[in-house]
């Protein structure tokens, strides 16, 4: 075959089942085969292979003129129970709530790092997150630890200087609580291995993704599996 002739093969529409159809060029990217990507120009996603793993790939997007770029990729952790639909999920399962949820603010054990233009909170000894079903401060920040609040039901932030070093709060079950849903789901630094329901990834990785999340931008985080009930793409995600 000819140079030309292949050239011009290769400009042919494919054809499939006996119709014509387009191939698109280049092939849409993850964000464009979302359903949903919280309306703004900023989005993460966290990506596993299935329901049942525990890592997988958070990349950060950027959209621009009209077209979605990735601007940086790392591995990820996700709970040792796996993911989850978040309407679905249950309270001290270790489970990652799948979703497309804001990202009210971030918090850290450590200086925010250079170029962060989230809302960032210094923790302190005083800080804590509420994870107490029956208090009023439930899946909230607090300093101090409110009396209707056990501690034995919370998380002393100070606790995990390493994980917590830098964290954005994903904003799962937030706005309107539903208790025994669960609470206190960030995107953190590593641990030692899978989570007890957050996304994590390398510190490196966590200031990086500090410094490029813009507020003005309105990013959001999409959680999910590559297909499946759970699959990011899937048309109906939870936002709770």
């Amino acid at each position: 075959m000819s140079l030309r002739a292949a050239l011009t093969r290769l400009a042919v529409p494919a054809v499939v089942a006996g119709t014509a159809a387009a191939v698109p060029w280049p092939p849409p990217v993850l964000p464009d085969r979302m359903a949903d990507t919280g309306g703004g120009t900023q989005l993460i996603t966290a990506v596993a292979a299935s329901p049942e793993a525990t890592t997988g790939t958070l990349t950060w997007w950027d959209r621009r003129d009209g077209r979605w770029v990735a601007a940086g990729s790392a591995a990820a952790r996700f709970g040792g129970g796996g993911l989850v639909e978040g309407r679905d999920r249950v309270q001290n399962t270790s489970t990652t709530p799948a979703g497309l949820y804001d990202l009210p603010f971030a918090f850290g054990t450590e200086r925010q790092p250079p170029g962060t233009r989230t809302r960032y909170l210094a923790v302190t000894e005083d800080s804590w997150w509420c994870q107490d079903n029956a208090s009023d401060a439930y899946n909230r920040w607090v300093e101090p630890l409110p009396e209707d609040c056990a501690p034995e039901e919370s998380e002393h932030l100070a606790d995990f200087g390493k994980q917590y070093a830098h964290a954005l709060v994903i904003g799962f079950n937030y706005r309107r609580p539903v208790r025994e849903r669960g609470a206190g789901i960030f995107l953190h630094v590593n641990g030692r291995a899978a989570t007890a329901g957050c996304v994590s990834v390398p510190a490196g990785v966590m200031r990086r993704v500090l410094a490029w999340a813009d507020p003005g931008r309105h990013p959001h985080i999409a959680i999910g599996t590559e297909s499946g009930p759970t699959a990011i793409t899937r048309r109906d995600p939870s936002s709770t």
